[in-house]
């Protein structure tokens, strides 16, 4: 009943909320049968139903257009019969909610029954959990003990492992030969050694006044056996005609543990072994060297001698000194040519002598001072990285290297003061550069300082070369270099090509104190072909020889490299000058009158306040002169051009230059003929511009 009367207060609730939920809807609107339509007040209604038209129940009220009243009356009806029918179905179902009750009532019995019979397993299992904690502590004990024990035996196991020497070992050491299976009996032996020394409970053993005996024995057996082994090995370098690096490789370095042994184990006589191997591999690569120096020697070519200098004259050396060097290798004393290919061959293995020398090939001597250092080089590596890896020291390979080092000095000693070839100088420099980044990218340093020292001793021997070339330019005998002939001077040709290889072997160096001694090489140059030109009665010849030798050096030298620099640069601005010198002098020589009359009187004219003006009279005969042999003058002048300058397409830009000038010229007299009075008169006598430029492009086409 309780609830039934819950039940009818919540309906009773919903009902109110209802009510009041409609109520919130319409505001305070009272709804009066009989209300005055004056007191409704109708303001925000539209509002409130336009808010209120998604509501169903208020949509289908105000859609039937049923009164507030009435639609609360059937409310409360229908409430009513909900109470009803809800008390009836409680009446109908009080049997069921009795027998629910009693249930309820049934399975709380049981459910304290099982209480009781938990809480005796709760105790049992507490008890049992205190016996497994007890057995647990004893389990911990024992493996603790256990562990201790083992602990024990393993120290006492390997203690006596280090110190028993069983008789098998004995066998090998004192018996045995020297192989893979003996190295590891010395590791043995090693351990076994090391041990003794330092434990510190094998000290306090008995067992040591057993063993240790015993064990140096085995000490000085192993080291007297291995040094008879490794002496015996080391002889086998000096056998004539051995590859020593494979014998290292393939034989010595598969016992370096023996080197090791020695170390640790007997100390004096690995330094015996250690002397013993620096001599003979000292003896071995000197003596090889030596042999391979006295080869390459019979390689050799002479390129150059103490008399070959830019500024000697060839005619005053003796033939019998030329005669035994073919006449086609005089050039390389100056010019670079083929000789530049050794700088790209700085990895290729080093000369075979005797094949060399079966094809009777001869070499400049930079091939054979880069197949010497390069032999020397792949050597120095083998060898540095054999001694780092065997024995296990760095330096051992100076000491190793000592006669060899000597050798290469005492030929480069005798070489060098006879080496007057400055194009072979600078090459050897170079290859000693690529060299040292070989080196470099091997990262090996032992050749650091004698690479060092060999640059060291190149340059003052370039640069004494040097000297001796411009020297030579300095003091040379100008009446004896003279020669009747306006074409390219040899001393000229020389310099051109002496100075466009060394630009060549500098291109990626920028080496500025070469640079520096090409300038005053180039300085002493000037000189020498002014001092040779002015020997040359007249004028036109001197220019003639000045440009046809400046024209000449600078194709040499571009040929060196496109971009030119200083020097070439230098010599365009002198063919620059000394071209328009001569065009100037060429066309005096055809057209004296008509340049003299246009550098005084035309400027004269074209002057304000002349005080003496120009007739037709004076005019008259340089016109009609002009346009009787204009073009047999140009023939002439394409004549002596062609004969005087041995660069064709050269004389054909001053032909070209040459023309020019004589258009500009003749251009200036006709204007000066326009302003004269009576001019006109020798208009029938005047050539027509466009006649004259006919006639340059007819020898322009000849380009």
């Amino acid at each position: 009943m309780a609830d039934m009367a819950s039940y009818q207060s919540d309906e009773t609730d919903v009902g109110e909320r209802a009510i009041l939920d409609l109520g919130a809807f319409v505001g305070d609107l009272i709804i009066e049968d009989d209300a005055p339509s004056d007191d409704v007040s109708l303001e925000g209604l539209e509002q409130e139903l336009e808010d209120c038209k998604t509501d169903d129940v208020i949509a289908t009220i105000l859609s039937k257009g049923t009164k507030l009243r009435d639609y609360t009356k059937d409310v409360e009806n229908n409430l009513r019969k909900v109470e009803l029918d809800s008390i009836e179905d409680y009446i109908k179902e009080s049997d069921n909610l009795v027998s629910l009750h009693d249930q309820i009532r049934d399975c709380d019995t049981i459910l304290s029954q099982m209480e009781t019979l938990l809480s005796g397993f709760q105790a049992e299992i507490g008890s049992i959990s205190s016996d497994i904690k007890n057995l647990q502590e004893k389990s911990m004990d024992m493996g603790l003990k256990l562990k201790n024990r083992k602990v024990a035996e393993s120290k006492l196991a390997k203690f006596v492992e280090d110190i028993i020497v069983p008789p098998r070992m004995i066998d090998i050491i004192v018996d045995g030969e020297v192989n893979e299976e003996y190295m590891k009996t010395l590791e043995i032996l090693s351990k076994k050694l090391k041990f003794v020394e330092v434990d510190q409970m094998f000290k306090t053993s008995k067992a040591l006044t057993d063993v240790q005996p015993e064990l140096e024995r085995l000490r000085q057996k192993a080291v007297s056996k291995v040094f008879d082994f490794m002496v015996q090995k080391l002889y086998a370098l000096r056998k004539p005609k051995t590859n020593v690096q494979i014998l290292q490789q393939s034989v010595l370095l598969k016992y370096k543990y023996v080197i090791s042994f020695l170390k640790e184990h007997g100390k004096e006589v690995y330094l015996e072994v250690r002397a013993a191997y620096i001599d003979t591999m000292n003896k071995v690569l000197s003596a090889n060297f030596r042999a391979y120096i006295q080869a390459l020697e019979k390689l050799q070519l002479d390129i150059a001698t103490s008399s070959d200098l830019i500024g000697v004259d060839t005619r005053s050396t003796s033939l019998f000194l030329r005669g035994r060097e073919p006449l086609k290798n005089r050039s390389a004393v100056f010019a670079l040519g083929e000789r530049i290919n050794i700088l790209k061959e700085i990895d290729e293995p080093a000369l075979i002598p005797h094949i060399a020398e079966a094809s009777s090939k001869k070499y400049p001597y930079e091939v054979l001072f880069r197949s010497l250092h390069k032999l020397l080089m792949d050597t120095a590596t083998s060898e540095y990285l054999f001694s780092d890896e065997f024995f296990g020291e760095e330096t051992i390979f100076y000491d190793i290297f000592a006669g060899p080092f000597a050798v290469v000095d005492e030929h480069f000693n005798t070489i060098l003061p006879n080496c007057f070839d400055a194009i072979g100088l600078m090459l050897m420099i170079r290859i000693i550069h690529q060299h040292q980044l070989v080196m470099s990218r091997r990262r090996i340093p032992c050749l650091d300082s004698f690479l060092d020292k060999v640059n060291i001793a190149l340059w003052p021997r370039f640069k004494m070369v040097f000297d001796m070339h411009l020297n030579s330019l300095r003091t040379a005998n100008v009446r004896t270099l003279w020669e009747d002939d306006v074409h390219p001077h040899y001393v000229m040709r020389r310099y051109a090509e002496f100075t466009a290889s060394l630009i060549h072997l500098n291109v990626d160096y920028g080496d500025g104190q070469l640079e520096l001694n090409l300038e005053r090489l180039r300085m002493a140059i000037d000189d020498l072909l002014v001092k040779l030109a002015k020997l040359f009665t007249k004028q036109k010849l001197q220019t003639v020889f000045l440009i046809n030798n400046y024209d000449m050096t600078i194709a040499v030298l571009k040929e060196a490299g496109p971009d030119g620099g200083k020097i070439q640069m230098h010599f365009e601005e002198l063919l620059k000058n000394n071209t328009a010198i001569f065009v100037e002098e060429l066309l005096v020589e055809h057209f004296s009158d008509l340049i003299k009359f246009v550098k005084t009187r035309a400027s004269e004219d074209s002057s304000s306040g002349s005080e003496r003006p120009i007739t037709v009279a004076e005019v008259e005969p340089i016109v009609k002169d002009f346009a009787g042999r204009w073009k047999t003058a140009i023939e002439l002048m394409h004549n002596d051009v062609i004969t005087s300058f041995s660069n064709f397409l050269c004389g054909m830009e001053i032909l070209r230059a040459a023309l020019t000038q004589l258009l500009l010229y003749y251009t200036r007299l006709s204007d000066c003929i326009k302003r004269i009075v009576g001019g006109s008169t020798l208009n029938k006598d005047l050539v027509s511009i466009s006649s004259i430029m006919y006639e340059i492009r007819k020898y322009s086409r000849t380009f």
